[in-house]
Order: C-alpha cells, then structure tokens, then sequence
C-alpha cells in the first residue's frame, strides 16, 4: 500500500512516462490518435502539477483526449492527405517563357529557359533568334513552344 501511495504522490511521471510512450507509439503509426492520446496524458500531468487528485487526473485526460480526438486530429489528418500544391520538375515549366536562340521549327531548335539551353521545337510557326516564346509543353528533354501571347494595351480615347 504504501508503494502505491508513492507511485500515486509522483503520479505526474507516470503521466508524463504515458505521453513519451504514446509519443514513440505514435511515429510507428502516423494516425494520430496516439498522439492525442499523449496530448490528455500531458493533461493529466498539468492536473497533478495544480494538485488535484488521481481520479479527476483521470478524468481530465479522458476529456482532454477526448476533444483532441474529436476535433484537432481531424483536421490534421485533412491536411496530411491533402496532395502536395504547385507543380514540380518538368511540369513547372509549362507556361514560362524563354528566348530562342536558335530558329526553332516543327523539327528542332534551341531556348533558353530558366537560364538553361534546351532544345526546342514549334507548335506550328517558325522562330527566330532573340524571339520570346512561351513553353506549351515538355516532351522528355524538348521544349515544345509557341508564340508568347501580347500584352494587352488599352488605348486612350
């Protein structure tokens, strides 16, 4: 009895053992409940540290727990299975513009694109040298450009 009367006096460690245990549990799963599970343990060690006793400890952990569960760990896990914004690699460049550096026709040519040489070919049109161009598509190591639109301008009356 009175080990037990020691173990609940330092009941904060047991608690704050809880959430470390929870906390390593959690990274083998990455679900998240374990961590909200870890979140009401960490309450349950404020609640010591204010002085109440084990069951309203208890009590608190559950409900602390308990609201994490319900309303945080679903709009993290929203967020976690969102897909990735913006685009990368090769798609990125679709719709920058570049300069052309060689004439660039149906069959090839070269661009420079975000500062590297690449080769290129046309949409349909022929380009010539020190024309801006914009990137309709990627096709493997090809630029496949087109013509840059204008700007409009409005004119005053």
């Amino acid at each position: 009895m009175e080990f037990l009367d020691a173990l609940l006096d330092r009941s904060w460690l047991l608690w704050v053992a809880a959430a470390l245990v929870l906390g390593i549990l959690e990274i083998t799963a990455i679900d998240l409940v374990f961590a909200m599970l870890a979140g009401g343990a960490v309450a349950g060690a404020i609640a010591d540290a204010v002085g109440l006793s084990f069951v309203p400890q208890v009590l608190i952990a559950a409900v602390v727990a308990g609201l994490l569960l319900a309303t945080i760990r679903p709009v993290l896990l929203r967020r976690l299975r969102m897909p990735p914004t913006g685009t990368t690699n090769s798609a990125a460049l679709v719709g920058r513009s570049a300069i052309v550096l060689e004439p660039v026709t149906l069959r090839g040519g070269l661009v420079k694109l975000v500062g590297e040489t690449w080769s290129a070919r046309s949409t349909g049109p022929t380009f010539a040298a020190g024309d801006d161009v914009v990137v309709t598509a990627i096709d493997g190591a090809t630029a496949v450009v087109g013509p840059l639109a204008p700007l409009s301008t409005t004119e005053e009356n």
